[in-house]
């Protein structure tokens, strides 16, 4: 289902990019906890940036989601985002990015930096000409991962394994118990059977498995994960226009918000990212969620 929207009157009350302050945060947005390892990665190369991170999670996971409500969330929360002072946005969410980023972008008075499966380097890198991706059913099935094979795939064999189970794994704290990595090794042999060298994480929430997956695969397969390349790209995008942030006595501490209570958010910020830090509940209506207990799908 093809993804439209109704003309918004709140855009004539979105600040101008002029208007835009480089102290400003930079909003990184995902279905649930998996954008948190984008925002690691922004941290680490931007670290004098003001960061607020909103997690979908009262409608995560997406993967399973129609495109239509991908996108409707999708711009309600880059508008909230924007409302909340925001100069910027990583749509730190493959699902997000490979349905609705074109669709947003025209729709927000800002800057729109999306992820995508990192097909491209791992056809430069691997030497056996076949790799392995994890992706949700949404992303596998995209005009856009299909794009990106066609461009950069010719020569390389890719075997796409739909991750069911493993966002909901991460969302829930859970990054190596003996379930976890048995359904990881459901995934990952027949991609070793095949002869694969390489193995695409296509989505945000699966660098948070990278330590099970290693023990799994070992050395056998090298992991692509784009986070540290998203980060560079808003670092260029943020310079080009004259918003980066001037130095800070310290980094600040990013804002955590959820849709939810925020409770596993929090837990994984302090365990994984050794961030601890309240999360505070918000509640982002859409068209297609008008209450906060709606779940419409």
């Amino acid at each position: 289902m093809s993804a439209s929207f109704p003309v918004s009157d709140s855009s004539s009350s979105l600040p101008s990019v002029a208007a835009l302050d480089p102290r400003a945060p930079v909003g990184i947005f995902d279905s649930g906890l998996g954008g948190l390892s984008v925002l690691r990665a922004v941290r680490a190369q931007l670290p004098d940036e003001a960061l607020v991170y909103v997690a979908d999670s009262l409608y995560a996971p997406y993967g399973e989601r129609d495109d239509d409500f991908i996108a409707d969330r999708t711009l309600a929360i880059g508008e909230w985002l924007v409302a909340q002072g925001a100069k910027a946005l990583v749509v730190a969410c493959n699902t997000a990015t490979a349905q609705s980023i074109a669709l947003v972008r025209e729709k927000l008075p800002i800057q729109l930096i999306g992820v995508e499966p990192g097909i491209k380097p791992a056809a430069q890198q691997s030497k056996s000409r076949v790799a392995g991706v994890l992706a949700t059913r949404v992303t596998l099935r995209s005009a856009r991962f299909q794009g990106l094979l066609e461009r950069h795939g010719s020569d390389c064999r890719f075997l796409c394994q739909p991750g069911l189970g493993l966002v909901e794994a991460v969302e829930r704290c859970d990054i190596g118990s003996p379930e976890l990595r048995a359904l990881l090794v459901s995934y990952l042999q027949p991609m070793l059977d095949a002869g694969a060298d390489t193995l695409v994480l296509g989505c945000t929430h699966y660098p948070f498995l990278d330590a099970a997956i290693r023990d799994i695969v070992g050395d056998r397969l090298a992991l692509i994960d784009t986070s540290v390349a998203i980060a560079r790209q808003l670092e260029r995008v943020l310079d080009q226009q004259g918003l980066r942030s001037p130095g800070r006595p310290a980094a600040p501490l990013p804002r955590f918000c959820s849709t939810s209570d925020g409770a596993h958010l929090k837990q994984l910020a302090a365990t994984l990212l050794h961030i601890d830090t309240p999360v505070e509940r918000v509640h982002i209506p859409s068209r297609r969620t008008v209450t906060p207990d709606s779940h419409a799908a």
